[in-house]
């Protein structure tokens, strides 16, 4: 689920990475924000308590949320930077590798987690992951040529609306019966993410409860158990011409 790409995946590569990635993910929000009351990867909530707070002069707090919205951004840059320095070098894996990195880094602020001190834990925790969320949904939205998000559900939700909608037309026979099976597939892929997403999220807050940061680090080994099955899938599974970038000669 983290090899082929764009038109080349197929509706069950798509709903297991929506599956897997969105649970994490949800795993991740909900913990976070029960432990401290922050969401890292609501960047619509999170603009929007940025303009309150600027808008009634509280500048500190404004400075805090927009720290989350910025974190978000340079972890998507990071994450396409380097999906576009391995597709220079024709690494067939470089997804994988992608999100073995989000893993490293999370074991890391999984650690920071359990024994920084309390004043820096919530800034090194929220920033921590907001970046962390930019890299995965970068990842998962070129991969899946933007069919799949796996760190926020305000799009996916919309999708649902729109392919209910769509579904509602095609039963009174307002629309082609040839569209029912896209719409089909639309739809399963949809309800996978937002419930794999809702489902992380009460399973990581239950464990948060347990074992607290050591959540972060379960969820990195995770994330590396995905990604070293996918480059060993790589290695076996030669790269399709249309996946091989076209190298321009100066």
């Amino acid at each position: 689920m983290l090899v082929r790409q764009g038109s080349h995946r197929n509706e069950k590569i798509d709903r297991s990475l929506a599956a897997s990635l969105a649970a994490i993910a949800g795993a991740l929000n909900a913990s976070a924000f029960y432990a401290v009351g922050f969401f890292s990867a609501n960047m619509t909530g999170n603009v929007s308590t940025l303009s309150d707070h600027l808008a009634v002069g509280q500048f500190l707090s404004a400075l805090f949320y927009g720290g989350i919205v910025v974190s978000f951004v340079l972890g998507a840059a990071v994450s396409t930077l380097i999906v576009n320095e391995g597709r220079r070098h024709n690494m067939h894996a470089i997804y994988a590798y992608s999100i073995l990195t989000e893993a490293a880094l999370l074991a890391i602020l999984g650690c920071a987690d359990l024994w920084l001190l309390s004043a820096w834990r919530v800034p090194v925790l929220i920033l921590g992951l907001a970046f962390l969320m930019g890299v995965q949904n970068a990842v998962v939205t070129r991969i899946s040529d933007a069919r799949v998000r796996t760190t926020h559900v305000s799009g996916m939700a919309t999708d649902l609306g729109i392919e209910l909608g769509t579904a509602f037309d095609i039963l009174l026979g307002r629309e082609p019966t040839a569209e029912a099976r896209r719409n089909q597939t639309k739809l399963r892929l949809h309800l996978y993410t937002i419930s794999s997403f809702m489902a992380g999220g009460i399973l990581g807050v239950i464990i948060y409860r347990a074992v607290g940061g050591y959540l972060l680090i379960l969820a990195a080994g995770l994330l590396t158990a995905i990604a070293l099955d996918a480059i060993r899938r790589a290695r076996r599974t030669p790269a399709l011409p249309s996946e091989i970038p076209v190298r321009m000669e100066p």
